[in-house]
């Protein structure tokens, strides 16, 4: 089941869900809006390893956008911090971002109960589009999970990508062992 405005207001007072900032202008019918910040990455190398830490080079978006080309992957970062500690939170991307050919994930749409931090994207595009820092790029859509949880991500040992930061995260697929 997904939560409506007035639940995940509920969720958000009762501490179960942050956001912050929080906006109350940004809150949908079932959703809430995140945005775009200023903090890009592209990776250095062209052809990346699984099995190595491959380092990324930061671009700040200026004023007056960015222009992102097709072919490259650019890891973004939403402005809002977030918490959920009973919910599983979705990210998708908002529609006007779909219709402008900007992908905002290519497999991490889902985050885990106990997931705190802000969110890395994966962005890819079609077509050149100039994207800018603060832009609404997606939507987080909160279900109920039915059971006791055990393992909260932000609990587990294993878990990669717990330490709070304002910039995008590349893959940690190298701490993996394979």
């Amino acid at each position: 089941m997904i939560l409506s405005d007035e639940k995940i207001l509920e969720q958000i007072q009762s501490g179960e869900i942050v956001i912050e900032p929080f906006d109350p202008t940004c809150l949908g019918t079932n959703s809430y809006d995140v945005h775009l910040s200023k903090y890009l990455a592209v990776y250095v190398d062209e052809c990346l390893d699984a099995r190595k830490h491959n380092k990324i080079r930061e671009i700040i978006i200026p004023e007056e956008g960015y222009v992102l080309e097709p072919g490259c992957l650019y890891l973004g970062v939403t402005e809002e911090y977030t918490e959920t500690h009973s919910t599983v939170p979705f990210l998708e991307g908002k529609s006007s971002i779909g219709r402008l050919g900007i992908d905002i994930h290519a497999t991490a749409g889902k985050g885990d109960v106990g997931f705190c931090n802000t969110w890395t994207l994966e962005i890819s595009c079609v077509q050149p589009v100039r994207v800018y820092a603060g832009m609404p790029v997606g939507q987080l859509i909160y279900f109920t999970v039915e059971g006791e949880i055990k393992n909260y991500y932000n609990r587990k040992k294993n878990a990669k990508y717990t330490e709070r930061t304002i910039r995008p995260v590349e893959s940690m697929m190298w701490k993996n062992r394979f």
